[in-house]
């Protein structure tokens, strides 16, 4: 009926489909026992301050986070499916028939509050 297999009580990791879980500590977990320290210290090197600044004014300029910015909505909108001709003519018939019902709507109960108004008030 189907060509996937049932693999509920399989526990075969060779013929298994490897899926990204996205948690890295349990696949860490898994592979070893726990991680293994080879003994040698990490040096923190700190930028100096001419790297800084050329981070800071990088950071701090609006017209390249604007063109980031243009430049992903770009990206973006490319990734939309956009509506044919057929869904826009009844997506847009849909939408103004709602409106047309909320206004008529509206307006009854505008009507219905003044002349509840009026009477209560003379």
């Amino acid at each position: 009926m189907s060509d996937e297999r049932d693999t509920r009580g399989a526990h075969d990791d060779d013929d298994a489909v490897a899926r990204p879980s996205g948690k890295r500590s349990a696949r860490r977990n898994r592979a070893g026992s726990a991680p293994v320290d080879t003994g040698s210290v990490a040096t923190i090197e700190r930028p100096s301050k001419a790297g800084k600044t050329a981070a800071k004014t990088k950071r701090s300029n609006p017209i390249s986070k604007l063109i980031k910015f243009l430049r992903e909505v770009v990206a973006e909108l490319r990734k939309v499916i956009w509506p044919n001709r057929k869904q826009m003519i009844t997506y847009t018939s849909v939408v103004l028939v709602f409106v047309v019902f909320m206004v008529a709507f509206i307006s009854g109960l505008d009507l219905a509050f003044i002349k509840g108004v009026n009477w209560l008030f003379g």
